[in-house]
């Protein structure tokens, strides 16, 4: 029996931020796995199951366009907030001296079917077992139900979610070598979380993902 769940979602724009080019923000030309799992993860999550992204379906042509958005350049250090829970001041931004301007190069009009599978890790609970969760995620997303607002990337692009209903799915027919691609991050040891990449390919509209190689 498939334990399976597959979501439609969909949104205006996105920005799966390549890491080679992080000062002008430039997305990757699909959906990363880790940003599916991510997706996933806000509609339905408990501590005794993993989600496996398995294929994502690209239902639009992949398009760019460009914007230039105001970001932040400082972040709290730990060392700061950990002054502030003994008792110091808090963390301070100073607008004027830490928004600046960049340029990103953003995915727009995007549409997605994600397909995944639920495995139960060793926090499962006895009675936990992949039917349960699967059903449980069902009456979430046919209710529009999530823990978080999903998005795809940043905050400001959410991503709207509902079942896919039906087998087949009328891709855009694309068929292109999309490279070097984040496929998600090792927290096995907290103290050197790395990332892990996979060769990337859209065949008439399809990226695997299941059975890739992962390279670290």
């Amino acid at each position: 029996m498939s334990y399976g769940v597959r979501v439609e979602t969909w949104g205006e724009y996105a920005l799966f931020s390549r890491p080679e080019l992080k000062t002008e923000r430039m997305s990757y030309e699909v959906i990363t796995p880790s940003a599916a799992r991510g997706l996933i993860e806000s509609i339905y999550w408990h501590p005794g199951l993993n989600v496996v992204i398995d294929k994502i379906y690209v239902l639009n042509k992949i398009q760019f366009t460009n914007i230039r958005r105001n970001e932040v350049k400082s972040k709290a250090s730990l060392a700061q907030v950990k002054s502030m829970m003994n008792g110091g001041s808090a963390p301070m931004i100073i607008s004027s001296n830490d928004i600046m301007q960049r340029a990103s190069t953003i995915l727009r009009d995007v549409h997605y079917v994600i397909d995944s599978h639920f495995e139960l890790t060793d926090k499962a609970a006895p009675g936990d077992n992949e039917g349960k969760f699967k059903d449980i995620f069902r009456r979430r997303i046919e209710k529009g139900m999530a823990y978080s607002q999903p998005y795809f990337g940043c905050r400001e692009f959410p991503a709207y979610f509902r079942p896919w209903v039906g087998d087949a799915v009328p891709t855009s027919g694309e068929t292109k070598d999309l490279g070097l691609m984040l496929y998600d991050m090792d927290y096995s040891d907290p103290q050197n979380i790395r990332p892990m990449f996979f060769m990337a390919k859209l065949e008439n509209g399809v990226m695997q993902v299941a059975g890739e190689k992962v390279l670290e």
